[in-house]
């Protein structure tokens, strides 16, 4: 899988990707990435890409000519690879999302500055507008890498053990259960009985209604979606969301 990102700081991105566990995984060719720097397809002498937005208000906005050259680099001018753009008016990014984009070959990343980027080449090039959260940072990197990082993990090959990407918080909708490990006995606490069983299928069980218990009281609005998602009437309004985002994408 390839990851391409749009941006103005190239090193923010390179700093993060050639680290640790993502970093490994591109030695060994599970993902690849490539920076490219917007500034570099500026047609202005000086190598600005900002400019005073039109109707007056605070701070520089992104000026479009050289986001649409950069994403034509990246892209190809190909509309159907995916193209995020990152910014706190998109759909919140969830792990239900992450597994979406993990099926891509490709994914362009959009990263903007300032108090924005030009509606314009937005219209022109983005197919996803997406949020990691409601607040506002300074740009979109590290938004950018939140996601990769969350998509990445799912790559086949990435993580040593691929069954953890499988087992963890969110990937069935509930808060991940508690994790022991040895030994069996520290400072008077003792490891639940059932770990040490060998009875895999109480185990599971048990971790079910720990995950259930611990979403139940942590994050009550994840555990009352659980409950309708997992309803015959949710799964089929998951089907038809899914089916509705795979239009969008095709259409836009």
């Amino acid at each position: 899988m390839k990851f391409k990102i749009l941006t103005l700081f190239p090193e923010m991105i390179e700093g993060v990707l050639n680290s640790s566990i993502l970093g490994r995984a591109v030695k060994n060719d599970r993902i690849a990435y490539e920076t490219i720097n917007i500034r570099d397809f500026s047609q202005d002498k000086h190598g600005s890409v900002d400019d005073y937005p039109y109707g007056g208000g605070a701070g520089m906005l992104m000026q479009p000519q050289p986001v649409f050259d950069a994403w034509k680099h990246a892209t190809g001018n190909d509309r159907q690879v995916r193209t995020i753009y990152l910014t706190p008016q998109g759909e919140t990014f969830n792990q239900s999302m992450a597994e979406e984009f993990a099926r891509e070959k490709e994914l362009v990343f959009l990263c903007g500055h300032y108090e924005g980027i030009d509606e314009r080449v937005l219209e022109e090039c983005v197919t996803d507008y997406v949020s990691i959260g409601d607040y506002v940072l300074t740009g979109g990197e590290l938004p950018t890498l939140v996601m990769i990082d969350a998509i990445a993990r799912l790559v086949d090959g990435v993580l040593h053990n691929d069954e953890s990407a499988q087992t963890e918080t969110f990937d069935n909708g509930l808060l991940e259960y508690p994790q022991y490990t040895r030994p069996a006995e520290w400072m008077g606490k003792e490891v639940p009985e059932v770990l040490l069983s060998g009875d895999h299928k109480k185990i599971e069980e048990w971790r079910l209604g720990m995950s259930l218990e611990r979403t139940k009281v942590n994050r009550p609005d994840l555990y009352v979606n659980y409950l309708a998602c997992n309803s015959e009437e949710g799964k089929e309004r998951r089907r038809k969301n899914r089916r509705k985002r795979e239009y969008r994408r095709n259409n836009s």
